[in-house]
């Protein structure tokens, strides 16, 4: 006999389905594009917040959409900078059990009940991370970039790593006890940079395209179809 919850589990992948159909439709136009991750619990006076509002400020005003988690926090310093820059501001919300509170700048917004089909929009339509101090959300994103680049299941992107103060404990933990148990290799490590300026930012993201261009090839496509 059915169990009573197959049937809406089987409806609900249709809402998946249109999550990630909608989502694709709508961002399929705001290339070349940069997300942007932090701490939610971040205030506006906080040096992050500031330093973030900025970097998206600059990257916005050198054509970059900016991508945030369209909360509060480090995602509203993102979305706030890119809104008075000259490029958009994207919001990819999230539904949570404690509504998270969606930030005012925002260009595109788009709403999800999916953390899955979330983050994929997060990694599909990026062409660099930009990751700020952040908990447990913002570990999460970048060990999923990390893990997809490494495995190559996306295309190779800058991953970019700001306030090296607080990431030193973390790197230092890769050398010292990921790579030293054999878990991963010290080419690894070269996946990752560490800058501190807004300015130095935006052209090591350039410079890492100078050479091919911000347009996915047709073999990088294929992988993000397989994403």
């Amino acid at each position: 006999m059915e169990k009573p919850w197959s049937a809406k589990e089987s409806w609900r992948l249709f809402g998946i389905m249109a999550e990630f159909v909608e989502g694709t439709e709508r961002l399929e136009v705001i290339q070349p594009a940069v997300s942007i991750f932090g701490s939610a619990r971040t205030g506006p006076n906080s040096p992050h917040y500031q330093l973030a509002e900025q970097i998206a400020k600059q990257l916005s005003d050198a054509g970059f959409a900016v991508i945030s988690g369209g909360g509060p926090g480090i995602m509203e310093a993102a979305n706030k900078g890119a809104y008075y820059g000259k490029s958009p501001s994207i919001g990819l919300n999230i539904q949570l059990p404690h509504e998270q509170h969606r930030n005012a700048y925002q260009d595109i917004s788009q709403t999800f009940r999916h953390f899955f089909a979330r983050k994929y929009m997060f990694v599909k339509f990026a062409t660099a991370y930009v990751v700020l101090p952040g908990g447990f959300g913002t570990l999460d994103e970048l060990m999923e970039a990390l893990t997809l680049v490494q495995t190559g299941k996306t295309r190779k992107m800058p991953i970019i790593l700001v306030y090296s103060s607080f990431w030193r404990g973390l790197l230092e933990w890769f050398q010292n006890t990921l790579i030293a148990e054999g878990c991963i290799s010290a080419d690894d490590m070269q996946l990752i940079q560490i800058i501190d300026e807004p300015d130095q930012i935006v052209s090591a993201i350039f410079k890492y395209y100078e050479s091919s261009g911000f347009e996915p090839t047709a073999a990088e496509r294929e992988i993000q179809l397989n994403l």
